[in-house]
Formats: structure tokens, sequence, C-alpha cells
């Protein structure tokens, strides 16, 4: 399973669909539980989980601190121009502060349902999508099938 994740890693980073820059959050989105980060004044950290229906985007888009989380219930994914691909259940995501991720759509009948735990500067919204223009594109979304 790991060469498949990483296979699909790559090709979630060969696909960046430019995107305007701008403060969004997803509206699938459901906020848990929001807490100071004890020990590291202005950091909050923000448990949620996210439904995608077939069809959905996630669009390229960066967070201003760290996010991890875990594939609740897998699907297929689609990046622009790519084959679809399975993203598993079980699936660990980890995304590195302010590097671009996502790029990709929700195909087949199944909801990707995901739990992401995000580390964050606690003025900024979690997720801001930026222009591969504005800022290099880099690996970003590093994902394992845990054992």
């Amino acid at each position: 399973m790991p060469l498949r994740s990483i296979a699909f890693a790559l090709v979630l980073l060969g696909s960046v669909p430019a995107v305007v820059m701008a403060q969004l959050d997803s509206p699938n989105r459901k906020e848990l539980k929001r807490v100071d980060l004890t020990g590291a004044p202005g950091m909050e950290v923000v448990n949620s989980t996210t439904e995608y229906k077939p069809g959905d985007e996630i669009k390229l888009h960066i967070h201003h601190g760290v996010e991890s989380g875990y594939v609740v219930q897998g699907g297929m994914v689609q990046a622009a121009g790519k084959d679809p691909m399975p993203l598993p259940t079980g699936a660990a995501i980890l995304n590195l502060r302010d590097v671009p991720h996502g790029g990709f759509k929700v195909v087949g009948d199944t909801p990707l349902i995901l739990f992401t735990v995000h580390i964050v500067t606690r003025a900024s919204r979690s997720t801001t999508r930026r222009s591969d223009a504005q800022m290099p594109f880099q690996p970003a979304w590093i994902s394992q099938t845990t054992v």
C-alpha cells in the first residue's frame, strides 16, 4: 500500500490548477473543537471532519500551520488530466505549513470523509488558496496507509 500512496501523491503533485488568492474555508468542513495550543502563543488546534461528495473539488490550497489527518472513508479522486486513483480508508495525511496541496476532484460513487487536526496561527483562517504563479509548488501531501 505505501507504493500506491506514493504514486497517488505524485499524481496530485503533477497537476497544479491556478486559483485566485483568497482566504477561504471549505463549506464541507464541520469543526468539532478549537483550543489554544498551550505554550505556543498565537497558535491553536482545530479538529474537524470533512465530507466530499462525488463531484466535489478540493482546490489547491495551503494552511498557516500543520495539517494532520486520517481518511475515515476512502474514495476515488482525480487530478486534472490524470487517471482516477483510490485514496484508501485508513490513509494518513500530513501537510506542512504553507505548502500547497489538494488540486483534485472526488469521483466515483463514494463520498470521501476526512478527520483532520490543524495546528495553525490563531489570527488566520485555516485555509488560503493561492496561484501556483505566486508560490513555488512543492511536494506537500504525504500520505501513507496505516498498518
